[in-house]
């Protein structure tokens, strides 16, 4: 059953409990039948163990601890077997010694301190030293009200608390805001759109294109789809569309899941005259500004829901800084950057994946059926001892253990993949937002806020799932049933209080990595008022840098001796026509031209010119090479453009860019 447990201040974590008061006809036998002849003594063991609690599921004399009404997330136990025996399987590794249980010492709060490192996580830390910092400023203009009221809501906790405390004097929100009142309540945002993956224009209208598998990203059901297709949004934020709850509004006490794929919805995300921009495409240095913007927006949308956003403060942990297993994923990449640069996936971890989807993804229950024990710790230590050796032989290695030492890697991370900050946040995301539209836009965040590190390791884990999930007719592995196995080793993490939590939220779990396997290609996706906002903090940082050259008597007055001793003047900006770019392609034999634009020019039209000019003697740097256009400088640092990306609409957005073709980085 799954159970509900008022939060202590500690992570929340996915538990099991052998208590439920539902009966359950035939479900021993539906493990005997699961398991494949020739299995190991080890893998009799688990399903015997898993037997042991389906028993224990269905005792009805035993009382239950926790009243089934009380979950807020539930699902029949029939549907849950494959969860509870992954997690026993899980229990069996650890008891045997082939692998080791991290544990994490959660950091008590005092008053404030949270305030203050949230501030500080989301690039506004000036507001605590009290410095006057550009970036700070520059984030500070760009927010919409919903965020700027969240801002000024933990900024008023933090203050009010050092006053308290009597620490130190602190700016008062009004210097900050440039508002008289310091508490602003509202309930319906206006909406004012603005233009996807750019600034806001003037009198412009967003444009949507036709339906059609090519202009937009279609995350539904493969089969069974509902006939109901909804719209995601990317142009306004998504807190800025949320009218407050009323506080009489309650959320349903037991929310039930349907395990069906067809009870999902079908969401699409129409491409604008900007298109569509993936995590890979901007500048590490943008990125950066959508994690602090993503934030301050999940934390006004969930405050516009009137849900609390929780984290976790957990103590550093050390991991170890050599090997494969429970080596933390920044040092892995280290590591393997130095025999392959740029590398953005671990090495054990492709591999490990590259040998499921050459063999395994036909498996019959592959990922769900245990490979043996033995052979798994036998294994996971000679891949230790010979992998960057490149001694190891993988054709010894049976699909089935494959699968669970892909498990094991992600168990033993020193810190979860989804970073345990914010498993608290994954949790009540499902918990206390009931329509899925909601949950899939703070998923959407979610992501956005995590480390690079994490985020490309779980966006190839994801692809490898949803591999396996296109497979079920012959590995008889759905929707569901991948992501009960996958749950358990995603979010039950054994903190310092493990024992007294135990493991709750079974469903929700499961939940969650359905939604990410399903809407994974809207997930990976920009949205494009976080990019809008980037190209506007980045506009006021250059604004705040040029007025404070200007106040530079020094600069003015070598800026004066130098025009004067110029002897010729520079080409100026208004040699190139309004409308008319210059492309620049050092890979190729032709390496720049000047091309004009009109309203119906896109990125594709570029790059086919340039490989029509070229196609006589292609260059050798160019072969077997996959160019993009990119957006450089500007408002932006880096942006490689979706080939459907109108031009003119993305050179009115940033006249001031230079437009280079080269390879997207992989």
């Amino acid at each position: 059953m799954t159970m509900e447990m008022k939060d202590s201040g500690s992570v929340v974590l996915t538990a099991y409990h052998p208590h439920s008061p539902a009966r359950i006809p035939g479900m021993e036998q539906s493990f005997v039948q699961d398991i494949a002849p020739g299995h190991s003594p080890a893998s009799r063991k688990s399903f015997s163990r898993c037997r042991r609690i389906n028993r224990m599921l269905s005792n009805e004399s035993v009382p239950p601890a926790f009243s089934r009404s009380n979950s807020q997330a539930s699902m029949d136990s029939t549907s849950m077997e494959d969860f509870w025996c992954e997690v026993e399987s899980i229990k069996e590794s650890r008891e045997d010694g082939s692998e080791e249980a991290m544990l994490l010492e959660f950091k008590p709060a005092d008053e404030g301190e949270l305030e203050a490192e949230w501030l500080q996580d989301v690039g506004l830390s000036t507001l605590i030293s009290g410095a006057e910092e550009e970036d700070g400023q520059a984030l500070l203009s760009t927010l919409t009200r919903t965020q700027a009221a969240a801002v000024q809501k933990r900024y008023n906790t933090y203050t009010q608390t050092l006053r308290k405390k009597n620490k130190q004097t602190v700016r008062d929100v009004r210097d900050i805001f440039g508002t008289s009142d310091s508490s602003p309540t509202f309930e319906t945002v206006p909406v004012s759109p603005v233009s996807s993956n750019g600034i806001q224009l003037p009198g412009q209208k967003t444009v949507w294109k036709s339906v059609s598998s090519k202009s937009c990203l279609d995350c539904g059901t493969d089969k069974g789809s509902p006939s109901i297709t909804e719209e995601l949004s990317y142009d306004v934020s998504f807190s800025e569309s949320i009218t407050v709850l009323p506080k009489t509004q309650e959320w349903p006490k037991n929310q039930r899941f349907k395990k069906e794929d067809s009870a999902l919805p079908k969401f699409i995300v129409r491409k604008s005259r900007f298109g569509l921009t993936e995590v890979g495409d901007l500048s590490p240095e943008d990125m950066k500004k959508i994690r602090y913007l993503s934030l301050i927006e999940l934390t006004a949308f969930y405050d516009a829901l009137g849900v609390e956003l929780k984290r976790n403060r957990v103590e550093r942990v050390r991991g170890r800084e050599n090997g494969l297993f429970g080596v933390p994923l920044t040092v892995l990449l280290e590591n393997d950057q130095k025999k392959v640069p740029g590398i953005k996936v671990p090495l054990i971890f492709q591999k490990l994946l590259l040998k499921l989807e050459e063999t395994g993804l036909e498996t019959e229950g592959i990922l769900r059926v245990p490979g043996s024990a033995s052979r798994v710790k036998n294994l996971h230590q000679e891949l230790e001892a010979k992998f960057y050796e490149d001694t190891f032989d993988w054709d010894q290695v049976r699909n089935n253990d494959a699968a669970g030492l892909l498990k094991m890697f992600i168990r033993e991370l020193p810190s979860p993949l989804f970073t345990v900050e914010y498993l608290p946040a994954f949790i009540t995301l499902v918990e206390k937002i009931s329509k899925i539209k909601l949950q899939l836009q703070a998923l959407h965040l979610l992501i956005m806020l995590m480390p690079e590190a994490n985020r490309d390791t779980a966006k190839a884990f994801l692809q490898f799932l949803k591999k396996v999930v296109a497979n079920e007719g012959k590995n008889k592995m759905n929707l569901w049933n991948v992501s009960m196995i996958v749950a358990p080793n995603l979010f039950i993490y054994k903190g310092k209080r493990a024992n007294q939590q135990e493991m709750q939220a079974a469903a929700t779990t499961a939940h969650i990595v359905r939604l990410l396997i399903r809407y994974q290609d809207i997930l990976w996706t920009v949205p494009s008022f976080l990019i809008s906002q980037v190209r506007k903090m980045n506009e006021a940082a250059m604004n705040n840098s040029k007025r404070q050259l200007m106040f530079d008597k020094g600069v003015r007055k070598l800026l004066r001796r130098k025009t004067m001793e110029r002897e010729r003047p520079e080409r100026p900006e208004s040699d190139i026509p309004e409308g008319v770019i210059r492309v620049y392609a050092p890979l190729h034999s032709k390496v720049s031209m000047a091309i004009q634009l009109n309203s119906q020019t896109k990125a594709k039209d570029i790059l086919a010119r340039f490989h029509c000019e070229n196609s006589r003697g292609p260059s050798q740097n160019v072969r077997g090479q996959i160019q993009s256009l990119h957006e450089i400088g500007g408002n932006i640092g880096q942006h490689c453009l979706d080939p459907d990306a109108f031009m003119l609409d993305v050179y009115r957005a940033n006249p001031q860019a230079e437009w280079v073709i080269k390879p997207k980085a992989s």
